[in-house]
């Protein structure tokens, strides 16, 4: 028997998609593998610019971040249960839990253990090993390549990077546009 997603997952769902495509979040690239499927979304990073991950457009990758566990107690995983998965989350909650790792790595519980001891060495090295921080501009340029050839524009500077959201015109008032306040 296959279970049917409920007509309020999908409505919720649809209410988040429209949402992030009306104010996405800085960084991000969102968009649905097939317009009649919300289940199935594709989610890419931006690397910010001045950082090591500068011009990188990364997809498909794993990571381990706490608010997509479930709610138990699990004292191996050195997480509360408060710290994880809870019904309040949504889409945008994840896409800015994910920029906060990117910022502040949990090395305590990896995804990719080999990754996190080359961060560790450089990190406290600072900055004098430079294994990490060749392999991840090797990796964002690679990505750049990769996007590039299927025609998505990889931003560079600040300015590209922050998105400009647009007022919606009432009435005789102009349409104005503002540069959204990015990381």
């Amino acid at each position: 028997m296959t279970a049917t997603p409920s007509s309020s997952a999908v409505r919720a769902l649809s209410l988040e998609y429209k949402s992030l495509q009306e104010e996405p979040v800085e960084g991000f690239r969102v968009k649905l593998l097939n317009e009649d499927n919300l289940f199935e979304w594709e989610v890419a990073i931006f690397g910010p610019p001045d950082t090591l991950y500068q011009g990188g457009y990364f997809k498909n990758g794993d990571l381990c971040i706490s608010i997509l566990h479930p709610p138990v107690d699990d004292p191996q995983s050195g997480e509360l249960p408060c710290e994880r998965w809870n019904p309040t989350q949504n889409v945008r909650t994840i896409l800015l839990s994910v920029i906060s790792l990117l910022n502040e790595p949990n090395t305590y519980s990896p995804a990719n253990v080999d990754a996190s001891v080359m961060y560790r060495r450089w990190r406290d090295s600072h900055g004098k090993d430079n294994e990490y921080p060749n392999i991840i501009r090797r990796q964002a340029q690679a990505a750049k390549a990769e996007a590039e050839k299927e025609g998505i524009i990889v931003p560079l500077t600040l300015e590209e990077y922050c998105i400009k959201a647009k007022t919606k015109p009432t009435g005789q008032e102009p349409q104005v546009s503002v540069v959204a306040q990015c990381w």
